[in-house]
């Protein structure tokens, strides 16, 4: 009997991060180039005695792949990207990698985030422009060009999550294995004048925060009445009856 509360508990725990994850892509269904957070969940199967008994594992994350809808915007600094890398910044914090194309030049022709953090090219370092050169033309392949002279390269990077990230607030996110840089690949590219929509589905993750609040409760629920059953238990085998 013991055993289903903490299989009950087991499932509480793993609902309740499936809870904070949907809650946070619902959040961010309005965030230019956020990319929703997933869970896996596995089985764990524990010995006692002649049953096993399976429990729920705590899950795992992973970023969806799937790309947001592209909006135009006309803006020469907004920059969406076809494919699956990502532009990389420089925070505080260090190196972060990025959906969200709302750039801008700086007075002194520096290429910055909305936050004013620098856009980094494919070496990794800060885009200088020529602030007196106007807006730039950037191609499909993140060439940046000025009064028809090449003037950088937005940088693009691809990323392996599967050992882990890290979410820096709504910006982006930090890898646990560096980014490579795209060199030479024709299914990634840059459009400029629009701007990649969060690829969360408001309607579909408002359903799912339903359901699993309402396992929650269900699973909360369950716990209780196993918890006086087990009291009524030992209040009987106490008695001697």
């Amino acid at each position: 009997m013991e055993s289903s509360l903490y299989v009950s508990m087991s499932a509480q725990l793993a609902l309740e991060r499936r809870l904070t994850t949907i809650a946070d892509n619902v959040a961010n269904a309005n965030t230019v180039g956020f990319r929703a957070t997933k869970l896996t969940f596995g089985e764990m199967v524990s010995s006692l005695g002649a049953d096993d008994v399976s429990y729920v594992s705590r899950g795992e994350d992973f970023l969806s792949t799937i790309s947001g809808g592209l909006r135009q915007t006309g803006n020469a600094f907004d920059f969406a990207i076809n494919g699956d890398a990502w532009f990389q910044v420089e925070t505080p914090t260090g190196q972060i990698l990025t959906r969200d194309g709302r750039f801008s030049m700086s007075a002194e022709g520096e290429l910055v985030t909305l936050a004013g953090h620098p856009v980094l090219d494919v070496g990794g370092a800060p885009i200088q422009l020529n602030p007196a050169a106007g807006a730039p033309e950037v191609g499909k392949d993140g060439g940046i060009y000025q009064d028809g002279r090449r003037a950088g390269q937005l940088g693009l990077f691809t990323a392996d999550f599967s050992q882990g990230f890290q979410r820096v607030g709504s910006l982006g996110v930090l890898s646990a294995i560096d980014p490579e840089p795209v060199v030479d690949r024709t299914d990634v590219g840059v459009t400029q004048g629009y701007l990649e929509d969060s690829n969360v589905n408001p309607v579909s993750e408002m359903t799912r925060l339903i359901m699993v609040s309402r396992a929650f409760e269900n699973t909360s629920i369950m716990m209780r009445d196993s918890e006086a059953s087990l009291k009524e238990a030992i209040k009987v085998l106490g008695s001697g009856r």
